[in-house]
């Protein structure tokens, strides 16, 4: 057997794969575009192309690929994705290669990475919650990601925060989604102020009032969506990851005071930055594919360094 997976994580921009050996270490990394807009077909050879070169940069046949792609996904079917329009389609179909493959999904993938690697070690009940482009969350239980019955538990994007508010891309009114993305709240302040291509970074660093309120709005909106997973599945705690997190305390400090405010007879759990930042579906990917070769001890001990891992050649 050989002594590295090939990891990949699908994002609906790029793609970030490597290659992780089963002591933790991530030989190299790799980033490429994800063509959605050439519709699904295209985004399938995409990753079947990605993966071979990956491969093929190693040192020997890898032991397993492991996959962390968006949208509805069982183990062996990326069954469906709005993002990039695929519907069942089999693991197998993801690459040429004869290894073992195990899909996952990619925000459960992540959680799992926190859990083994990251903010969430040792903690068996928490939610793993990145915040980028849109919004979802690995509900983590017992220490093992949870997708409820048909595998779309922790869409928690799509609770109604705002019932009566804006419509969302899903067709449901008032999501998390639609007020407290990176992409809404660019979105938000851009046609408020009658702007183009306005980021979320910006609108959070901004003291224009127009910012301000659109920054409010989506405190708000995450403020009663964690309020009600609290009040529902009691974490031990709430890792709130992706792009927008690095907001730092201006994401933190605010919506923590609301939570605490609005669990007015109950503690809030403590509300703390993801560990493992970008690479968490990536690092998620590995050890799923470890998994998918007969490894599923690996992980635990692992002390993993991403960025310092070269580029593929």
């Amino acid at each position: 057997m050989s002594s590295f997976v090939v990891a990949l994580d699908v994002g609906g921009t790029s793609m970030k794969g490597g290659l992780v050996s089963e002591s933790g270490v991530v030989l190299l990394t790799e980033r490429r575009p994800t063509p959605r807009e050439e519709g699904p077909d295209a985004a399938v050879k995409a990753i079947r192309e990605f993966i071979s070169h990956l491969a093929a940069s190693g040192d020997g046949i890898p032991s397993g690929v492991g996959l962390a792609v968006p949208g509805l996904v069982s183990e062996n079917s990326a069954v469906y994705s709005a993002n990039i329009g695929w519907r069942d389609v089999p693991a197998a179909d993801f690459t040429a290669l004869d290894v073992p493959v195990r899909l996952g999904h990619d925000v459960q993938t992540g959680g799992l990475a926190e859990n083994v690697l990251g903010a969430g070690q040792g903690v068996d009940d928490f939610l793993f919650l990145p915040i980028g482009t849109g919004i979802a969350g690995a509900l983590i239980l017992r220490g093992e990601p949870y997708g409820g019955s048909a595998g779309w538990g922790g869409e928690i994007g799509h609770i109604p925060v705002f019932p009566d508010g804006e419509q969302c891309a899903c067709g449901q009114f008032g999501c998390l989604e639609t007020y407290a993305s990176a992409a809404s709240v660019g979105r938000r302040y851009s046609q408020r102020a009658g702007l183009s291509g306005v980021k979320a970074e910006e609108v959070v660093a901004s003291d224009d009032p127009l910012a301000v309120e659109v920054w409010d709005e989506a405190v708000e909106a995450l403020s009663l969506a964690l309020a009600t997973y609290t009040l529902l599945l009691d974490p031990s705690m709430i890792v709130l990851g992706g792009g927008l997190a690095e907001a730092g305390p201006a994401l933190f400090d605010p919506v923590r005071t609301r939570l605490v405010k609005r669990l007015a007879f109950r503690d809030a759990p403590p509300l703390v930055p993801a560990a493992l930042g970008v690479d968490a579906g990536m690092l998620g990917a590995s050890l799923l594919g470890w998994r998918a070769a007969g490894r599923p001890d690996l992980g635990p001990g692992w002390t993993v360094n991403v960025r310092s891992a070269p580029l593929v050649s």
